[in-house]
C-alpha cells in the first residue's frame, strides 16, 4: 500500500469524541476574572457603609435652653426671696399686742392687731402669700430642669398675679391704718395712739415695709414670667 493510500484511508477522530470515548466532560471556556483594579472601584468601601452613631442629648440639657434655665433659677430665688419678708409681716403682726397700764392696773388701755380688721387681713393675707410661695417652689424647681414646660409657666403666672393683687392690697389697707396710728386725725378727732403704744405701732409698721417689700418681688416675678412665655 502506498503513502498516499494510507492517508486517503486514515480518519480523523474529533476532540469530544475522544473525550466520550474515555469518559470525561469536555472542558468549558470559563471568562477570566476582572482585573484588581475593576474589583477595587466595584467594591464600596467597609469604611463607607458604616454610618457613625447619632448624638442623642436629653431634652432639658440643650445648649438652646440655657437661657431659659437661668430666668427659671432667677425665678426659683426670687421666690424663696419674697418668703421671707411675708413670713416675717405675718409673724409680727400677729405678735403685735401691747397693754398700757394708766394710773392702777384695773385701767388699761388694749392694743392688739385683731381690734383692726385692715390688720387682721394683712395678717391672714401675708400668711396666705408665704404658704403659697412655699408651695411654688417645688413647681418652680421642675421649671429650671424642664425649661420647656410652658404649661407649669402660665399657671406660676396666673397665680402670682392673684397674690401680688391680694397682697397690695392688704399692704395698702395695713398701711392707712399704721399712718392714722403715727398721725392721728384731727378733723375726726382722733389722737395718735403710737406716742403711748410704741411696741405696737413698731411692729405694725415693720411688718408693713416687709409686706411692701414682698410684693415688689412678687411683681418681678410676674414681669419674669411674662417675658419667659413671650420669649418661648
Amino acid at each position: 500500500m502506498s503513502t498516499s493510500e494510507a492517508g486517503a484511508a486514515a480518519t480523523v477522530i474529533p476532540i469530544d469524541d475522544v473525550a466520550h470515548h474515555h469518559g470525561k466532560a469536555p472542558a468549558v471556556a470559563t471568562a477570566p476574572p476582572p482585573p484588581a483594579a475593576a474589583a477595587s472601584s466595584v467594591a464600596v468601601p467597609a469604611a463607607a457603609t458604616t454610618t457613625a452613631p447619632r448624638k442623642t442629648g436629653v431634652p432639658f440639657f440643650r445648649r438652646a435652653d440655657r437661657g431659659s434655665r437661668c430666668v427659671a433659677l432667677l425665678d426659683f430665688v426670687l421666690r424663696v426671696a419674697a418668703f421671707g419678708p411675708a413670713l416675717a409681716a405675718a409673724i409680727a403682726t400677729g405678735t403685735s399686742d401691747e397693754t398700757l397700764s394708766v394710773f392702777t392696773q384695773f385701767f388699761q388701755f388694749h392694743a392688739r392687731f385683731d381690734d383692726f380688721p385692715a390688720l387682721l387681713f394683712f395678717m391672714v393675707s401675708n400668711a396666705i402669700a408665704a404658704g403659697y410661695l412655699v408651695l411654688s417652689l417645688p413647681f418652680s424647681a421642675v421649671i429650671v430642669l424642664r425649661p420647656q414646660a410652658i404649661g407649669l409657666r402660665h399657671l406660676l403666672l396666673v397665680c402670682d398675679m392673684i397674690i401680688a393683687a391680694l397682697l397690695t392690697a392688704a399692704a395698702a389697707a395695713a398701711a392707712a391704718i399704721v399712718d392714722l396710728a403715727h398721725s392721728g386725725n384731727l378733723r375726726a378727732n382722733w389722737v395718735p395712739i403710737c406716742m403711748q403704744f410704741h411696741g405696737f405701732c413698731q411692729r405694725t409698721s415693720g411688718a408693713v415695709v416687709a409686706s411692701f417689700l414682698a410684693v415688689l418681688v412678687l411683681l418681678f416675678l410676674v414681669i419674669l414670667a411674662a417675658f419667659a412665655i413671650r420669649k418661648r
